[in-house]
């Protein structure tokens, strides 16, 4: 192939005309179907993405961007990209707005503020049709350039004080309070924290914070050592966190952990040490990931609402950007599992 070939190829961009011959409808059908899918009757549907699938063809978002003001994509910030808790919630928003014609476009801050700006102002500058973060906390600067605009923004995964503007998510610190009692419900009187990241993640540090003060309150005096395990492979950490816990507190009869990931590291470590659980030492972990009923023995442990956070986020983008009215908070809950790690004889 010549390079005038090669040229005049590269030019040829297939059209939404195009796809409206092939798929024998209207230039303006095929352009209803691209951003509101579900006002497109099944069949024309069908042979719409069909001709698109046959064409190759790749709508050219920018162009109704322009025109509109905004693209049909949502902004979401998470702080990890690799966290199974964050990942279930990122693919149900996924499939409730991709049904609507709109698309994520995904960025992790890694629990840092500065990083977290940074990936917010490039996101506005794609004109999003709204703005998802995770957490209450963030900087000045980024709360300045979010109250400037007039993108709609979602705060998920926490509760508290003083939002941007619409807030969907649960109480750490009850998960907190939860936890401890439920261990001294169990006879626990020596009980210890095991987490992670506790100077960055604040949904953490809240939990923590929770099970000092249900501890006070439940034994009347300080009863919560804790240990903060890093960045790091957490099971790894966990594994040498509970060997130094041992070793310096030998008389702890309860663990909270901040994650399902590290109590497996403990649990792990305590099968090697014969240590009996929850005989010996009973355990509690957060996040009800897959593996945790499949311990030995099963993990107790705290169920946030992952898919419900994405599905309620999902619906709250698509009323603010219909200029719906919304609530301002949103409590979804969350469930204790009580299961063999935490259930003495």
């Amino acid at each position: 192939m010549n390079n005038k070939s090669r040229q005049r190829r590269s030019t040829q961009r297939v059209t939404m005309n195009d796809v409206a011959k092939l798929a024998d409808v209207s230039a303006s059908t095929v352009s209803l179907y691209l951003r509101k899918p579900d006002e497109v009757s099944k069949a024309l549907g069908q042979r719409i993405q069909g001709a698109i699938n046959t064409l190759g063809y790749v709508p050219n978002l920018m162009a109704g961007a322009l025109a509109a003001a905004r693209t049909r994509v949502i902004g979401v910030v998470v702080p990890s990209m690799v966290n199974a808790i964050f990942a279930s919630t990122v693919n149900t928003m996924q499939k409730a707005l991709g049904a609507q014609g709109y698309q994520l476009l995904l960025g992790h801050s890694d629990y840092a503020e500065a990083e977290e700006e940074a990936v917010v102002r490039t996101f506005l500058s794609w004109s999003p049709s709204a703005m998802v973060l995770t957490g209450l906390s963030h900087s000045r600067e980024t709360r300045r350039m979010l109250s400037n605009s007039d993108v709609p923004v979602i705060e998920m995964w926490e509760l508290g004080s003083n939002p941007l503007d619409t807030l969907v998510g649960f109480s750490h610190r009850d998960v907190g309070r939860a936890q401890a009692r439920h261990l001294v419900e169990a006879g626990c009187r020596k009980v210890a924290f095991i987490g992670t990241r506790l100077s960055v993640d604040e949904r953490a540090k809240q939990r923590c914070a929770g099970s000092e003060a249900a501890l006070m309150d439940l034994l009347g005096s300080r009863h919560t050592r804790v240990i903060d395990c890093g960045p790091g492979r957490m099971a790894e950490a966990a594994n040498q966190a509970f060997a130094d816990l041992l070793h310096s507190h030998p008389d702890t009869d309860g663990i909270i952990f901040g994650n399902d990931m590290l109590a497996l590291g403990a649990l792990g470590e305590a099968q090697r040490r014969g240590i009996r659980i929850p005989d010996d030492i009973a355990m509690i972990g957060f996040g009800d990931m897959d593996f945790s009923n499949c311990t030995l023995p099963p993990l107790s442990t705290i169920r946030p609402p992952r898919e419900e956070i994405g599905n309620v986020v999902a619906e709250c983008v698509l009323q603010r950007v219909q200029g719906r009215p919304q609530e301002a908070c949103l409590d979804l809950g969350f469930e204790l599992l009580a299961r063999a790690s935490t259930l003495r004889r």
